[in-house]
């Protein structure tokens, strides 16, 4: 029996398959409001298949955004241009979740396929930056220099996170994940690279992770408890401090799961442009996925370089994981999960997938005479 089309319940929430449409953002929305084309295309990712759809990364204050075109939830406007999108996801028979983030020091960028690069304040579409300390991602010539955050600063932005949270509620979604990764603002409180901080958020261990459990305990004091409440971690950076990094991050996880996480989704820390990052290799994260899943027993979801049925098979069959999260694979095919269910030769899975129309459709064999073909 395939392990990654078996049913996952969580709380009392249960996806059909262990195949998540990972968030990815699609830099279209109008003043984060997203329109037509959003529907389509999360529609399009649930009728394919995936158990679990999650909406990119969604801002939750206007410098949030990682460019000018993100989506956000700050408004009572944005949660109601989503709900169509809920309700299609649902219909399709996928779980519907979003991802709530703030893109820090990395915020006020231009879309990638108009550059990719970060806006000065006074052009157009540009704004000042924010995070822990005042330090570039990168060269100053290239990246922001941020604003460093007062305690005032930091209670808005918890306050937006807890809001932005009511609003994922009230429009529907049933799965939440808080975007703690990436160099984005939640995980460059937690990396030495981006916070230098000598006051009560900076410096030691416990100091780095305030920001993240308080703003962790303000979103689950609204999010309701029947319903999964996920965080992404950037677990590791891939530099000379993975081990150390990564102990970090397993104790923080234990941290908020005593807070009441009730799932990890384990990538990438993205604190530095230094790191080597293997991505020429397959499933490249298995192994720090397993141990974050071993070492603190809270749930686990694996990315990057898993698009091959069999890598996210093995992924899910061996303990390393208990969801698969695809991103270009979906994109390239919505229909992946029956494509992986046929690559694994899983005779009945396409039943268990995708709406009963495709799925007649699809295993319908193909008409051999003019006859059968009139029939069909």
């Amino acid at each position: 029996m395939s392990a990654l089309f078996t049913p996952f319940t969580l709380k009392s929430v249960t996806l059909r398959n262990r195949i998540v449409a990972a968030p990815m953002c699609m830099y279209s929305a109008n003043d984060g409001v997203v329109g037509e084309w959003h529907r389509g295309h999360l529609a399009q990712l649930a009728t394919g298949g995936a158990g679990l759809v999650t909406v990119e990364m969604t801002a939750v204050s206007p410098e949030g955004r990682i460019t000018w075109a993100d989506s956000g939830l700050w408004n009572d406007a944005q949660a109601q241009s989503l709900k169509p999108a809920v309700v299609a996801i649902k219909t399709a028979g996928a779980v519907p979740g979003i991802q709530l983030g703030h893109a820090g020091r990395k915020a006020s960028s231009n879309r990638p396929w108009e550059g990719d690069n970060q806006i000065a304040d006074d052009e157009m579409h540009g704004w000042p930056v924010i995070g822990p300390s005042p330090l570039a991602f990168g060269s100053e010539k290239v990246w922001k220099v941020p604003s460093e955050m007062t305690e005032d600063d930091i209670a808005r932005v918890q306050g937006d996170f807890a809001a932005a949270a009511r609003r994922a509620r009230e429009a529907g979604f049933e799965w939440l994940e808080l975007h703690f990764a990436h160099g984005f603002l939640a995980h460059s409180f937690l990396s030495p690279y981006s916070n230098r901080r000598e006051d009560r958020y900076g410096g030691s261990f416990e100091n780095r992770i305030r920001f993240i459990l308080e703003t962790f305990t303000a979103v689950r004091k609204v999010w309701p408890q029947e319903f999964p409440l996920s965080v992404r971690l950037g677990a590791v950076e891939y530099d000379d401090r993975d081990e150390e990094t990564l102990v970090e991050s397993i104790a923080l996880i234990k941290r908020l799961k005593q807070a009441g996480l009730d799932f990890v989704s384990v990538s990438v820390g993205f604190s530095t442009p230094e790191a080597t990052i293997p991505w020429s290799a397959p499933a490249f994260m298995a192994p720090v996925v397993e141990r974050v899943r071993r070492e603190t027993g809270v749930p686990t979801a694996i990315a990057w370089g898993v698009g091959d049925p069999v890598l996210a098979e093995h992924a899910v069959h061996s303990g390393q994981a208990d969801l698969v999260k695809i991103g270009r694979a979906l994109l390239a095919n919505p229909h992946w999960p029956y494509a992986a269910a046929t690559a694994l030769d899983i005779k009945d899975a396409s039943w268990a997938t995708l709406p009963a129309p495709y799925a007649f459709w699809l295993d319908h064999h193909q008409p051999k005479t003019v006859e059968e073909a009139v029939q069909a």
